[in-house]
């Protein structure tokens, strides 16, 4: 099933009104796999309508990149193309909005040599670091969403031949973006403003601490003392508001790099790289990683802590209720932005800025004083469970519920 012109209009103009919320004169950098042809097609006339003035695409092939891999120099990896670090970096300084659509293959790198895929990632991660800079900080507009692929489609329903697999995620996407609802936009302003009360009512109990248990799962969290909880709609540094993330279902802040203390366990496979993470355990003191264990990707989990000092330590912890949209789905989506949202999370690495108050106008060593983690990687991997328990540590001492059974307790 291809989606209907109708369906793809509405998730065109959902990603550019509602995603990043294209000014007019601003130029919009699309970066997409060549699949979503038509999509982009779409999403540059909704632009231009909404006024526009560039609309620039980067188009990325999945396959080209398992090839690299797997006959390029090892040389090759330890390099990355400064022009286009350069112009990436000069478009967001002027102001310009970033729309990335992501559609894993999740097998494609099963047969690549891990050290290859580090050395790249590492590398990639280096070159971007001043144009990542100003996504982390959300001084530019920037949203993430999905598109369906064969290969993606038939590693989330297996069982389903192809052209089946493919018409039924998409359905998913269309579920989990409000798509397929008569105004998506009008639907999606009602869940941030849904979402902005969670925001609210935890930023207002000021917690020093969560409290997570569940099976596998004995962890705690040290919040920042001006630490500030998100979720949903953004504002960047020019006032306009956007959706990082299309479907987003969290609310999230910032833990202390040195104050992340116990066990947890993952709930959901994560991919990493275009290889497959699954049932994997971090045991951390004061921050840091000191122990982890995995029944698949050992390597790979291994690689990604080894990053840097900063991979080995929290950049964010997010809460999703367990019934939820994406998590009645009953699916592993194998996809991060979707995964991500049907369960309670943390990351490793990089933190954002926005997370604590003053944040974004803070040096390095401030954001390091106040407690802000800061590394080459942000990894989300997925904890939550309709077994999970979450308290919150008020200033005074006291232990709240926060949530309960992996649903909300407040």
């Amino acid at each position: 099933m291809v989606p209907t012109k109708e369906q793809l209009e509405k998730y065109a103009a959902l990603a550019v009104h509602v995603g990043v919320n294209v000014q007019k004169g601003q130029t919009l950098v699309v970066n997409a796999p060549l699949q979503a042809v038509e999509l982009v097609r779409l999403i540059a006339v909704k632009a231009y309508e909404a006024g526009a003035k560039h609309v620039h695409v980067e188009w990325n092939d999945e396959q080209l990149a398992h090839i690299k891999y797997k006959l390029a120099p090892v040389e090759a990896f330890q390099e990355y193309p400064m022009w286009k670090a350069q112009g990436l970096t000069e478009m967001a300084e002027n102001g310009a909005a970033f729309l990335s659509i992501y559609s894993p293959s999740p097998d494609l790198m099963k047969d690549v040599d891990p050290d290859r895929i580090s050395a790249a990632t590492k590398t990639n991660a280096s070159a971007l670091k001043t144009y990542k800079s100003y996504i982390m900080a959300h001084k530019v507009a920037w949203s993430l969403i999905s598109i369906a692929t064969d290969q993606w489609a038939q590693k989330v329903f297996p069982d389903l031949p192809a052209d089946a697999a493919v018409e039924a995620l998409w359905n998913r996407i269309f579920e989990a973006t409000r798509v397929n609802l008569e105004d998506p936009i009008e639907a999606w302003k009602k869940h941030n403003a849904h979402l902005a009360q969670t925001v609210e009512l935890l930023n207002n109990k000021r917690y020093k601490q969560l409290i997570y248990e569940a099976p596998g799962t004995n962890l705690t969290v040290d919040l920042p003392e001006k630490h500030v909880w998100l979720g949903g709609a953004k504002e960047n540094a020019k006032g306009v508001w956007f959706n990082p993330n299309m479907p987003t279902e969290e609310v999230f802040t910032m833990p202390h790099k040195d104050g992340v203390n116990g066990v947890v366990r993952s709930t959901k496979p994560l991919n990493y790289a275009g290889q497959i993470i699954d049932g994997f355990s971090l045991t951390f003191k004061d921050g840091k990683v000191v122990d982890f264990s995995a029944e698949t990707g050992y390597d790979a989990l291994k690689r990604l802590l080894d990053t840097d000092d900063g991979a080995g330590r929290l950049g964010e912890i997010a809460l999703v209720p367990h019934q939820s949209p994406i998590s009645n789905a009953n699916l592993i989506f194998y996809n991060t932005l979707f995964d991500e949202n049907a369960s309670s999370h943390l990351a490793l690495g990089q933190a954002y800025q926005v997370n604590l108050q003053g944040g974004t106008g803070m040096s390095e060593k401030e954001l390091s004083d106040n407690g802000a983690n800061t590394s080459l990687v942000h990894v989300d991997f997925m904890i939550g469970s309709g077994d999970m328990n979450v308290d919150g540590l008020t200033p005074d001492g006291r232990r709240e519920p926060l949530i309960r059974n992996g649903n909300w307790a407040v």
